[in-house]
């Protein structure tokens, strides 16, 4: 698929699949909090079409909350550097949180989040995420619902960006084209 002039773009996962998969993980999610109303955390601004589908299968009431990070800026690679750019809006202390996550990289985002997170004194928080980049990394994150496992490349669409573009794809693939 050519987008933007020269850009290509190859498909990794279909759009099928991925709401296959998602459908999968909200029936999980829901047999395991049946009876508890947990809060998703979704991580902007990755994540926004993820929560967006998933929640439609998670059949039980849940409460929503939004925090924004980022350790990429407009570059492909991550600076290493964790901010929080928009904090969340509920007191979530004694709470069960799910972090809604669209992808785990290098694991250190997701590794503060936890951490910040935590600070807060949640009931409990498990992770939730589509994908799963295979790349050596320091610390192991414990994903609880874990969508697809990817090879390390770059990818955009279904809510991930390459500087900002590219997330209105349905699907996930790679710039084929990179530099």
């Amino acid at each position: 698929m050519v987008i933007d002039g020269s850009t290509k773009i190859k498909v990794l996962i279909e759009e099928d699949k991925l709401q296959e998969k998602i459908r999968q993980l909200g029936q999980r999610i829901t047999d395991d909090y049946r009876g508890k109303t947990p809060v998703l955390v979704s991580i902007l601004r990755g994540s926004f079409i993820f929560v967006a589908d998933i929640c439609r299968h998670v059949q039980i009431p849940v409460v929503f909350d939004f925090m924004a990070v980022s350790s990429y800026g407009n570059s492909k690679v991550s600076s290493g550097i964790v901010r929080i750019t928009k904090d969340l809006e509920f007191n979530i202390e004694k709470k069960d949180v799910l972090i809604i996550e669209d992808i785990v990289d290098s694991g250190r985002t997701l590794n503060y989040l936890i951490k910040n997170l935590g600070a807060r004194n949640p009931k409990s928080i498990e992770v939730c995420a589509l994908l799963d980049k295979k790349v050596p990394r320091k610390q192991q994150n414990d994903i609880k619902y874990k969508g697809f496992e990817i090879p390390n490349k770059f990818v955009v669409g279904y809510g991930l960006d390459f500087a900002e573009k590219y997330r209105n794809l349905p699907f996930i693939g790679y710039i084929e084209n990179e530099q």
